[in-house]
């Protein structure tokens, strides 16, 4: 088990210098981008060969039910990373490095989040109980407010870079850190960076305890999550301008959250097989994104009286545009929703 560990994290490393050798680039191109996400997420099917080697069968596909709703709950991140990535600027050639940043971030603070949480599961067994009532307040959530995109003005982790350090209002080319009359300033670079990191440790307060519905096994469960953040840079550069047609998607989150969340609270007198885990993944998943589909081909069939967009941007979870398409300002209040009050960064 230890040469599987090492083996592991050697891997992960390995992946995230192999995505920041081309980070000072503008976006893939589509049909890169689709190539890049199959890998990494064959590599993530694969890995269950190794789990099967390593420990079995049974934990193989306790790995595969894992992989696949930490991927499904990591979609919900792109939403925001692309309203992140507005709200501050961000130029297409430093996106890539960005997002493998803070996902490089992100993985060292779910893994000592993963320890944590097997550790007090181990020692209190209620908290399984907690977590399953989380998860479904959660899915509610989801459900209720999934088109609402977030306000990065307003989140904690925000107010907290301000206090420790400032902001300068415009970027310095690729510096994340720059000196404004003698005293360092973090750029809008930088709070990208620890905006996408912390945003994804926020989801991982709902995501981990959902594969804790799985298995407690602390490497099958890392496995789980550094594959389904690794293949994130690809997946989010794939579905970058598709992300406003898949308005439903926060109903299949909250489906499956919903789901690992009854199963936590009947740990004790329910245990359903891996396969339905599995089937609820894919069933969830799929669904949305037909649905999504369906409206989307019926309104863009339907007569629109303005002769423009027929879809009523009420009806579904906004999308995002490049800031090409519009001056910094504009974007940001039309994805943040703060009533037109300027935007200061500093």
């Amino acid at each position: 088990m230890l040469f599987a560990w090492i083996g592991l994290v050697i891997f992960v490393i390995a992946a995230i210098a192999f995505d920041l050798r081309s980070g000072h680039r503008a976006a893939p191109p589509v049909k890169e981008a689709l190539i890049w996400s199959i890998v990494w997420t064959g590599l993530g099917v694969a890995f269950a060969l190794v789990v099967a080697l390593v420990e079995g069968g049974e934990q193989a596909g306790e790995y595969l039910a894992g992989f696949l709703i930490e991927k499904s709950l990591s979609l919900d991140n792109l939403f925001v990373f692309a309203v992140l990535f507005t709200f501050f600027a961000v130029p297409d050639a430093e996106r890539q490095r960005i997002l493998v940043l803070g996902i490089a971030g992100a993985i060292v603070l779910r893994t000592a989040f993963i320890f944590g949480g097997v550790a007090l599961l181990d020692t209190f067994h209620w908290l399984t109980y907690a977590l399953g009532a989380l998860l479904l307040f959660t899915a509610y959530k989801v459900a209720k407010h999934g088109e609402e995109p977030p306000n990065p003005e307003d989140a904690r982790a925000m107010k907290l870079l301000r206090r420790v350090l400032p902001l300068t209002k415009e970027h310095e080319g690729g510096k994340l850190l720059t000196r404004v009359d003698g005293k360092r300033h973090g750029t809008p670079l930088l709070a990208a960076l620890a905006m996408v990191a912390a945003f994804d440790v926020m989801f991982a307060i709902d995501s981990i305890p959902a594969i804790f519905a799985i298995t407690t096994d602390t490497f099958i469960v890392f496995a789980a999550n550094a594959f389904s953040l690794l293949g994130m840079v690809a997946l989010y550069f794939l579905l970058d301008n598709l992300l406003a047609r898949f308005r439903y998607l926060h109903w299949g989150l909250a489906a499956i959250l919903a789901y690992v969340g009854v199963k936590l609270v009947l740990v004790d007198v329910w245990h359903p097989p891996i396969t339905l885990s599995l089937a609820v993944v894919v069933v969830s998943l799929a669904v949305a994104a037909l649905v999504s589909a369906r409206v989307e081909r019926r309104e863009a069939a339907a007569p629109s009286s303005a002769g423009g967009d027929a879809r009523d941007p009420e009806g579904g979870r906004p999308g995002v545009r490049d800031a090409e398409a519009g001056t910094r300002e504009e974007e940001v209040v039309a994805l943040s929703g703060n009533g037109g009050r300027d935007v200061e960064l500093r």
